[in-house]
């Protein structure tokens, strides 16, 4: 976990990142990154370090974008996050609605 505040994500992370998105889309510039609400109420990015980690932690239909890191900070002006959960495995209870299958990744 990075504390967005105290680190800077762009030199912690890896050069590409992983982001889980709400849905599929054609033109990634059209993807619509997911956030995640933490029990003490702060937002959080959710990245990954790479694509199979990013399957096996949201499930095999999760829609994804790659992202250069250095885009996190231009990322976070535009929809402000307070920290950077790396890797982060989702229950599956908290995964794509049963009987909702979502493609599993965002194209070019």
């Amino acid at each position: 976990m990075l504390d967005t505040a105290r680190s800077d994500p762009a030199r912690t992370l890896p050069p590409v990142v992983y982001l889980p998105c709400v849905e599929h889309v054609r033109n990634p510039q059209d993807a619509v990154v997911e956030y995640r609400r933490t029990k003490d109420h702060r937002v959080a990015l959710l990245v990954y370090s790479a694509l199979d980690r990013l399957q096996s932690c949201c499930g095999d239909d999760q829609p994804w974008v790659v992202c250069p890191t250095t885009m996190l900070a231009p990322l976070m002006q535009a929809v402000p996050f307070d920290l950077v959960l790396l890797d982060a495995v989702i229950p599956d209870e908290h995964r794509g609605l049963a009987g909702n299958p979502r493609p599993r990744h965002t194209t070019a």
